[in-house]
Parts: C-alpha cells; sequence; structure tokens
C-alpha cells in the first residue's frame, strides 16, 4: 500500500507525518510538499523563472527530508519526499491519481464556523476530489482536543 502524506511543514502536517509513520511504518510513505505559484504568472513569465523555481524545488526537498527527520519515530520508518508545483490540493489529488497512491493523510488546522468558510481548507478540498481514502488528523483549535 502507497500512502501520501500532504505535508507543508506546519504543525498540522508534522502530526500528520507522524500519523502516518505510526500507523503505516512498513508501507511506502510519500510526503507531498507543494511550492505553490501565483495565478498571476503568464507563460512567458513562467518561462523565464524556470531556473529559480527548480532550485527552488530542490532547496524545499531539502529542507523538507530534514524537516521530517526531526521528527520522534522516523529513524526506522522508509519514506521518500516529493515536491510539485501548484494549488496544494489539486495536486495533492493529482498525484494520487497518477502514482498509484491508496491513502492519503493530511492534517487540519480543525478551524469551524465563520474561520474555515473564510480561509477554505485545503484538507476538505482533499477530501472531496480525492479518488482514495483521505484520514484527516486535526491539529486543536484555540485548546481544543484533537481528533481524527
Amino acid at each position: 500500500m502507497a500512502v501520501l502524506v500532504a505535508y507543508d511543514g506546519s504543525a498540522p502536517a508534522r502530526k500528520a507525518a507522524k500519523h502516518a509513520f505510526d500507523t503505516h511504518p512498513d508501507e511506502e510513505i510519500v510526503l507531498l510538499r507543494v511550492v505553490e505559484l501565483a495565478d498571476s504568472f503568464t507563460e512567458a513569465g513562467i518561462n523565464m523563472l524556470q531556473d529559480t523555481i527548480r532550485d527552488r524545488e530542490e532547496s524545499v526537498t531539502r529542507k523538507l527530508r530534514e524537516d521530517v527527520t526531526d521528527l520522534d519515530g522516523t529513524e526506522d520508518v522508509d519514506f521518500r519526499t516529493e515536491t510539485a508545483i501548484g494549488d496544494p490540493a489539486r495536486a495533492v489529488v493529482e498525484y494520487a491519481e497518477d502514482h498509484d497512491i491508496d491513502h492519503i493523510i493530511v492534517g487540519s488546522h480543525g478551524r469551524s464556523g465563520v474561520s474555515r468558510i473564510l480561509l477554505g481548507s485545503v484538507a476538505e478540498q482533499i477530501v472531496r476530489r480525492a479518488p482514495v481514502t483521505v484520514t484527516v488528523v486535526r491539529e486543536p483549535d484555540h485548546g481544543a482536543s484533537s481528533s481524527e
């Protein structure tokens, strides 16, 4: 089984990665970091920035590997890191579709009410669009207890 973890370095993403390592230690685990680009870039602008984007992607990949190895319990778990460029929710779903992923794990800030409506939710978009089972690992909001 292949498990994809949407990883952006935030506390909820770190909690999602830890959950993946704890619950799927013998599975193939892929940590995906999505590098966002502003929608206003023109094709010509993107072409001019390709080298910069490639450098940033390599830097993000190095940082991701360093960040994750700092988590407790990762020393015996085999995982790989990948990066994608684009909208986070769309990139996670597309990666899952294109790479034979069986399960997605994503962190969430656990916001509710107006906060969630105004800010949107990458986790919610992934749940709605994903072709596979999605586990949402919640980070408590304002001291509330966490749940999955």
